[in-house]
């Protein structure tokens, strides 16, 4: 089987194998260009397109469809591409391709081949969504194609918001939960669509985020008003939730009782006593960070990891006992990274440096002066660099979990092996529903999570962060090295890690303690990378960390 992939960095697949190619950007844009538009195109009018007159223009186009026949034939099957005489087609007869398969259902403004659609066909067609059209294959110098490929991308848009309308709209009534992975996408597409963005502040609010809901009602306001556009319609739903948060404070007075026509709101798992505020703030290279804050008394800062979301981790079932304890008489900040949650998930830079610039933003936002650190997983590596290039600041440093050297470090065949499989496994399966992929990312980071855990976490891979991101960030994690700094660390140092981590090995965690003068290390029973409320390390773990953060306090 054949599949391209248009939409996105361009991919050509062959029974699920990445096939190499051509390196000229003229060479890959002309298959770009035949398999988009789907028929036969005239010699003179590719060679316009793609090369300058003074060259050999048939010549090169000859040169370049030789080249990618050994990519998109195979020897004894019929040829895709097709030369006669004055025309040049591509053959798609045998082949899948993201963006025919979403024209089939949204293209010509979708309305019937959307609703004959089955919902698991829509599902697959949005899991193929790998970004705009093309991305990164642009050919400033030919305008020609330049202005076709932009038009193309605004198509592509333009269908994509269609599908995802559909998406929500038929989840919505039965599947609410589903419904917001789709309005969460719809209104990252298109900002200034108030329809969408009212869709999804009544799925919020719906199932009980109620400050993630009050975010979209003030962005959205302030993002059209700014923009001269009607906000009729986003005013109407910022007074129902603020009617509906008055009637669910008024029912959680009430003795606990719930007030007719309010089960839908109530919390799916009750969020920590304590109350968090979102705040935003940018970077020095203008990303928009999400951090919060919660509890009060001396600070404790997390540095960012992936798969956070502010909102999502404040009442799951995997993170909410780590918010609860974490903010209990002090004030604990935390916050998004790029690429994750409620920052900005489109972003050029994905670098370990551009994410050291998150937390750096957040310190300044907040006005901390002096804190204790709490690094997780890859947060330690960002509180080893903050810590290390920023001395008179940090006070004491807790390591869980964590790495100064990244799994493309370590030099372990097998372990590089099972993440380069995982990459694969998240290209077709991230965020789309795909138990296969789901079970084998959930068992990785917690392995002894029950079925509500579990749903949960599946739940986090999905409004957490974009398939693209999700592999970005894999390939990030496994590039750091910040080995060479801990021998500045100064400060007091716990480093606990989980004996059977089967993310990060429980060696780079002696290893991280080795590496710190004077550092403690305590080994934890168990196998979560993540630990959960009911498995005997997380006592153990509270018991190590509180006298240690008191010890700072004293």
């Amino acid at each position: 089987m054949l599949r391209i992939r248009l939409l996105g960095d361009m991919t050509v697949l062959r029974d699920g194998e990445p096939q190499a190619l051509p390196p000229s950007r003229k060479t890959r844009a002309l298959l770009a260009y035949l398999v988009a538009t789907g028929r036969p195109q005239r010699r003179d009018r590719i060679c316009s397109l793609l090369w300058d007159v003074p060259d050999d223009p048939r010549g090169a186009l000859r040169w370049s469809l030789s080249k990618l026949r050994t990519v998109v034939d195979e020897p004894g099957g019929p040829p895709h591409i097709l030369a006669h005489g004055d025309t040049v087609a591509f053959a798609s007869e045998g082949v899948a391709c993201d963006l025919h398969a979403l024209r089939d259902v949204a293209g010509h403004g979708g309305g019937a081949s959307l609703r004959a659609a089955s919902s698991d066909h829509l599902r697959a067609v949005a899991g193929e969504d790998g970004g705009e059209f093309l991305e990164g294959l642009d050919l400033p110098a030919h305008p020609d194609f330049q202005a076709w490929c932009v038009a193309l991308r605004e198509d592509v848009r333009r269908q994509r918001m269609l599908l995802l309308k559909a998406l929500v709209e038929r989840l919505a009534p039965a599947a609410p939960e589903e419904a917001l992975i789709y309005a969460r996408r719809l209104v990252a597409l298109d900002g200034f669509d108030a329809p969408a963005r009212v869709a999804l502040i009544h799925l919020l609010a719906r199932l009980g985020r109620r400050d993630e809901a009050e975010q979209h009602c003030g962005s959205g306001l302030r993002l059209l008003r700014e923009a001269g556009l009607p906000t009729a319609a986003l005013e109407r739903a910022a007074q129902d939730l603020r009617a509906t948060t008055a009637r669910f404070q008024h029912a959680e007075e009430a003795n606990g009782q719930t007030a007719p026509g309010m089960e839908r709101l109530a919390p799916p798992h009750p969020a920590p006593a304590v109350r968090q505020q979102i705040r935003f703030c940018r970077t020095t290279d203008d990303v928009r960070i999400a951090y919060a804050v919660s509890g009060q008394g001396r600070p404790l800062l997390k540095p960012g990891t992936w798969l956070t979301h502010l909102e999502h981790d404040w009442r799951s079932p995997v993170w909410h006992h780590w918010m609860r304890e974490l903010s209990a008489g002090r004030s604990l900040v935390r916050y998004d990274q790029r690429g994750n949650g409620l920052s900005d998930w489109d972003v050029e830079d994905l670098s370990f440096e551009a994410c050291q610039r998150d937390l750096a933003a957040v310190v300044e936002a907040t006005g901390v002066r002096r804190f204790p650190m709490l690094g997780i997983s890859q947060g330690c590596a960002s509180a080893i660099a903050y810590a290390a290039e920023n001395p008179e600041r940090v006070t004491r440093l807790v390591l869980y979990g964590g790495y100064a050297r990244g799994w493309a470090m370590r030099g372990n065949t097998a372990e590089i092996a099972i993440r380069k499989a995982l990459s694969t496994l998240m290209l077709h399966g991230w965020g789309a529903n795909t138990p296969a992929f789901r079970q084998s990312f959930t068992s990785l980071f917690i392995p002894d999570a029950n079925p509500d855990q579990v749903h949960w976490f599946n739940e986090l891979q999905r409004v957490t962060t974009s398939p693209q991101n999700a592999i970005r960030l894999t390939d990030m994690f496994g590039s750091i090295q910040v080995e060479a700094l801990l021998p500045r660390i100064r400060v007091p140092t716990l480093v606990m890690h989980c004996t059977d981590d089967a993310v990060v090995p429980f060696e780079e965690g002696r290893r991280l303690a080795t590496g710190i003068s004077g550092a403690r290390f305590v080994a934890l029973p168990g196998r979560n990378h993540i630990l959960l409320e009911d498995e005997p390390a997380w006592p153990q773990f509270l018991a190590e960390l509180i006298p240690f953060l008191a010890e700072d306090e004293s």
